[in-house]
């Protein structure tokens, strides 16, 4: 499990990370959905897209980049491993490259970011339930698919070579993905007035 949290908020103003959101702030929030999730997700049945097997969840991989001496409390007592995004200011790219390269010898990883409030432990529990070995499986918006996405390993050597602000949007595009529906993955918090809105 990988959270992108390394982003330096600059149309909000200030870090989304640490904006309080049901009682605690958004990455905390974001964090502990991941924590939360049962050691093994049992796979859907055969014939629903299953692959007949149970997916162990791993550790959660947390990825800091500005402000991250101020955003890292907020993750104390969670079971979580924090690293840096070296060049972080490039963008998202920067962000998964860290965390692909934390994730290290795992058979895939599920990417999630740390401003979609509306992501539950149910949705990521569909994509693990999803996912099969060679596979990609992204979020459906409906018109659209994105992030919460998971990865097979065989797509990390790619994933480590993409560059600039646009994220693994581009490996969705070019490879035909397993999908799981999820209407409210446009909402996010990228300004002021999404956070009000929300």
């Amino acid at each position: 499990m990988v959270l992108l949290a390394a982003g330096a908020s600059v149309r909000l103003g200030q870090p989304k990370q640490l904006l309080p959101y049901q009682g605690k702030t958004l990455l905390r929030h974001a964090a502990e959905l991941a924590c939360n999730l049962p050691p093994h997700t049992p796979p859907l049945p055969l014939g629903e897209g299953g692959r007949g097997g149970e997916v162990l969840v791993g550790e959660v991989i947390v990825v800091l980049g500005a402000n991250a001496e101020q955003i890292a409390p907020t993750l104390d007592g969670l079971p979580v491993t924090i690293t840096l995004a070296d060049g972080w200011q490039e963008g998202m790219a920067a962000s998964l490259r860290a965390g692909i390269m934390a994730a290290g010898d795992c058979d895939a990883a599920l990417v999630m970011l740390c401003d979609q409030p509306r992501v539950t432990t149910e949705l990521l529990q569909a994509l693990l339930q999803a996912w099969e070995p060679g596979s990609i499986v992204a979020s459906d918006y409906g018109e659209a698919l994105g992030p919460p996405c998971v990865f097979d390993r065989a797509y990390f050597p790619e994933l480590l070579t993409l560059t600039g602000d646009s994220g693994a949007r581009k490996l969705l595009k070019k490879y035909p993905c397993r999908t799981v529906a999820f209407p409210d993955g446009r909402v996010d918090v990228d300004t002021l007035t999404d956070w009000q809105a929300l």
